[in-house]
């Protein structure tokens, strides 16, 4: 078996090494494009019979994942919901005969569901597709015509984009990239690409998406698939890696909800020409494996190592190519499905919230498209307590699918703080019965254009910026708790001013062998109405990064930023379950100031009950001791500076699939101990 292996882990793993230069504009169906792919599919079509393969056998080890991924625009990371492990013992015999055998199966279920996949997501692709392309047994693709087919060469068009040079020992193969798009749009088709080797016009990879005539389900986003074939004995080209991205979305009240389900194998230790007798390939394609032989299978790890820490914040980034390929390829209207028009809702709290400026406030909205990639969006609210109506219009335009342009009037309350101290449905529950608002809101009117773009596959880096005419001013208290009494707001001067600003968001990535995400901001002010210096400036920023450590994980977030704004909706403040735990709301403020934090997060016991058809809850939970110091600089009345820190310490429980927090923190510079309980940090964009 060594030259196998060796063979095996060169041929995709091993150095792609520069080739020929790309073709810096395809030729669609020239002569040489159309030769190499007509000699692919009639390779395809003799079904490999003259290389002398006549059947083999492997094993394939596969990961199913279920997420989840809220909130408009997708702003956070997909969650995980389960993941399943399975291997396969891998069947074929020619022309197209298949059997695999599902020998262990192991889930962990991270969120309540009842998810069930279709039969053909538990195996993998055999011999790149039949020549009618299909997916979910049917429901989610299907009627696509084969690329290297002889209704695919009818159906497309073709153009070799790159060459590549793949590395084996003692062998280099020249491999030409062939991009496909369909000649009509409206029909079913695939879109991507196809890898062949120079020499043979076999089939060494294929990439694609396709169009939404292609996906049954009209909840379905996008399905992208990749299939990567290793030289096996240096003669046969065979399935060694596969992936697979199924993207589904939906809205209530145009509240945007995206189901993703993720497949990935790797395929190896072939045993090729066995002579496996006809009756091995009876049945289903895919089924289990006699109970016997599924009870003596063991799998590597414990159950936990199915979700590795970073499967959610980490888009695979051969499925993220092929995605915007298919963009690039074909207009985006021939992918997906859009909606005329909905209600609008960005959040539980965009529908009714209750706070010390409002009271109880009720707010909707609707949104409509009004033409090619531009939208029309209104939203209105109206407050109990202050009897105030505020609102929005939005008209929005997305000449690609990276770029964002917004043209917004406005009126509405905005927040002083650098980011918030809880979820919004906590606060209005917190505010309402307690009188504790954990809010720092101010009165802004105005007009605004914004733009935004996405850069990177999977876009990694998301630039926004905008310039905006508006005029603030104080709230005052205009609702009373059931209990207590609310703090005041701030006193915002009434006055109007330019507003510019630019945000940069860094997508999850590896760094240090953990994940790191974060965003940085920068607004300048220049007041209309100062009598004095109008001008000034304020920059923010906020990282977390987090990693294994021992039996559990650490967790480091860091949040912060400098202003020379007199302003008081400008300047830093700290204080409350994020930025100061043990300390009152918005109790530390300065000039500059650095709010850290360090969790260690490790797994202990915890009851465990049932869900019915929704699963059973973990019975385990996450115990987070941590530690936090907010570190400020002060100017006093008699223009001295200063440094100081408030450091604190604290314990939480996460539990119930880590959607409730409870936690128990002290102030160690004139603090106390606080209690409080929220939902996970992850929920609070919906809430």
């Amino acid at each position: 078996m060594p030259r196998f292996q060796a063979a095996c882990a060169a041929v995709i793993a091993v150095l792609l090494m520069p080739g020929l230069s790309p073709v810096a504009a395809q030729e669609w169906n020239d002569a040489r494009t159309m030769a190499l792919v007509t000699r692919a599919t009639a390779r395809r079509a003799r079904q490999l019979a003259d290389t002398g393969l006549t059947d083999y056998m492997a094993t394939a080890l596969g990961s199913l994942t279920f997420l989840a991924q809220v909130g408009e625009g997708f702003p956070d990371p997909p969650r995980v919901v389960k993941a399943d492990q399975i291997a396969l013992e891998v069947y074929w015999r020619a022309p197209s005969y298949s059997k695999q055998l599902i020998l262990g199966r192991r889930d962990t279920l991270l969120l309540p569901t009842d998810i069930q996949y279709h039969r053909d997501h538990l195996g993998i692709v055999q011999n790149n597709f039949p020549g009618i392309i299909r997916l979910g047994e049917g429901d989610e693709v299907r009627d696509v015509p084969h690329p290297l087919s002889a209704a695919g060469l009818q159906a497309y068009d073709y153009a070799i984009h790159d060459s590549l040079r793949i590395g084996i020992p003692g062998r280099v193969i020249d491999v030409l990239e062939v991009l496909l798009r369909p000649k009509d749009v409206s029909r079913p088709a695939a879109v991507g690409a196809v890898y062949l080797s120079r020499e043979d016009a076999q089939v060494v990879r294929m990439a694609f998406s396709f169009t939404r005539a292609a996906l049954i389900d009209p909840q379905l986003e996008d399905v992208a698939i990749v299939l990567d074939n290793a030289l096996i004995e240096e003669r046969f080209w065979l399935p060694r890696r596969q992936e697979i991205e199924i993207r589904r979305s939906g809205s209530w009240l145009d509240f945007p909800a995206r189901g993703i389900i993720r497949g990935g194998w790797e395929i190896c230790c072939y045993r090729i020409n066995q002579g496996f007798a006809p009756v091995v390939f009876t049945g289903p394609e895919i089924q289990l494996a006699p109970p016997e032989r599924r009870a003596a299978f063991e799998f590597d790890g414990p159950t936990r190592s199915i979700v590795p820490p970073d499967l959610a914040t980490v888009t695979p980034e051969d499925v993220a190519r092929v995605q915007a390929q298919a963009r690039e390829l074909v207009a985006g209207r021939a992918l997906g499905a859009s909606r005329r028009g909905a209600l609008l809702a960005g959040s539980v709290s965009d529908l009714v919230r209750v706070n010390r400026v409002e009271g109880l406030s009720l707010g909707a909205g609707s949104r409509i498209r009004v033409g090619e990639g531009v939208q029309l969006a209104a939203r209105v609210r109206f407050g109990l307590a202050d009897q105030a109506l505020r609102g929005g219009l939005q008209l929005s335009w997305s000449p690609r699918g990276s770029t964002r342009m917004d043209l917004l009037a406005f009126r509405e309350l905005q927040e002083a703080g650098i980011v918030p101290e809880v979820s919004g449905v906590r606060n209005s529950i917190a505010a309402q019965e307690f009188g504790a608002d954990y809010t720092a809101p101010y009165d802004a009117r105005g007009v605004e254009l914004r733009v935004e773009h996405g850069r990177g596959v999977p876009q990694a880096v998301t630039v926004s910026f905008g310039i905006a005419l508006e005029r603030t001013d104080s709230t005052p208290v205009a609702a009373s708790p059931a209990r207590g009494a609310f703090a005041q707001t701030l006193p915002v001067p009434r006055e109007r001013a330019w507003r510019a600003d630019v945000r940069v968001a860094l997508a999850p990535r590896h760094l240090g062998g953990g994940v790191l995400d974060g965003w940085l901001a920068y607004q300048v002010r220049r007041r209309i109405d100062s009598a004095g210096v109008g001008m000034s400036g304020r920059a923010t920023a906020a990282a977390s990064w987090e990693r294994p450590a021992g039996s559990g994980r650490l967790v480091l977030s860091s949040i912060g930023g400098v202003t020379n704004s007199p302003l008081p909706q400008d300047r830093m403040a700290a204080g409350g379950p994020v930025t100061g735990p043990g300390y009152a709301f918005h109790e530390v403020t300065g000039t500059m100031l650095l709010s850290q934090r360090l969790e260690w997060q490790v797994s202990v016991p915890f009851p465990s009950f049932s869900l019915g058809r929704w699963g059973r809850t973990p019975g385990e939970a996450r115990l987070a001791p941590f530690g936090s110091v907010i570190l400020r600089r002060a100017h006093e009345p008699d223009g001295h500076r200063h440094m100081d820190g408030f450091p604190g310490i604290g314990l939480g429980l996460i539990a119930f699939y880590d959607l409730l927090r409870i936690d128990v923190a002290r102030g160690l510079r004139n603090g106390r101990w606080r209690f409080g309980v929220d939902v996970s940090r992850g929920l609070w964009r919906i809430l």
